[in-house]
């Protein structure tokens, strides 16, 4: 049997994580979307038209996973169907995160996924982060660009639009916005602005994963990395001994 958050429980981390979103600024204006599941067939939401980091428990709308509304007399969002999706095709999750983070984003506008082995925290908690191509926000075909990604993965770039990372807990879910938006930035200034990066090797990369699989974390996939390890030696110039 699973064990889920009680009702008040989940619309309390709604609010928190509402709070973290807005205050970091991962969303403008009313932008993003939040989910907890409370049941087999139960989900609290964040309502349309209101910012995530201004919103009280009143506003919260609970409904089922076919969208119908159970509690709560807010509207719920138009892109309600994206979280609503990735619930059915993974029942392992119970929290779903939708925001803009800026640099996160601004790959999604570029067409660009966020798959390149740098950083360790990146491969521990995300793997590789598709990029799902573009939908209509509020349509069904936003949830069915993402459905292929539901159950293999833990995060995916929405093209032209932003960014959904999910977990089996709505704190999880929200930290790996928190890490794809940081993976985002290391790749931003890897490639754009110091123009140089060491990519971890496959045997560094299946070191880390094994990690990940001790940590219970079965999913993210899995990035390719040279064969060749480029990050052994230490680099001090200044150190005796060394040419400056």
């Amino acid at each position: 049997m699973t064990d889920y958050v009680s009702d008040a429980q989940a619309r309390s981390l709604i609010l928190d994580v509402g709070r973290r979103l807005y205050h970091s600024g991962f969303v403008a204006s009313n932008d993003g979307n939040i989910t907890c599941k409370v049941g087999d067939n139960a989900i609290w939401a964040t309502p349309t038209g209101v910012s995530k980091g201004f919103m009280t428990e009143e506003m919260l709308v609970k409904m089922d996973l076919d969208g119908n509304i159970l509690e709560g007399t807010y509207k719920p969002s138009s892109e309600i169907k994206m979280h609503l999706r990735v619930f059915k095709e993974n029942p392992q999750v119970q929290g779903v995160v939708h925001a803009h983070p800026l640099t996160a984003t601004a790959f999604a506008c570029a067409g660009m996924s966020l798959d390149e082995p740098v950083l360790v925290e990146g491969i521990l908690a995300l793997g590789c982060v598709p990029l799902a191509h573009f939908a209509l926000p509020g349509t069904t075909d936003v949830p069915d660009s993402i459905a292929p990604y539901c159950k293999n993965y833990n995060a995916v770039l929405l093209a032209n639009h932003g960014a959904l990372t999910w977990g089996t807990s709505l704190i999880q879910a929200y930290y790996r916005m928190e890490t794809t938006e940081y993976y985002a930035k290391i790749l931003m200034m890897n490639n754009f602005i110091l123009g140089k990066k060491a990519l971890l090797s496959q045997q560094q990369i299946d070191d880390i994963i094994a990690i990940r699989t001790r940590m219970g974390v079965t999913s993210g996939g899995r990035p390719t990395g040279p064969e060749m390890a480029s990050n052994l030696e230490d680099v001090c110039l200044s150190a005796p001994g060394k040419e400056k």
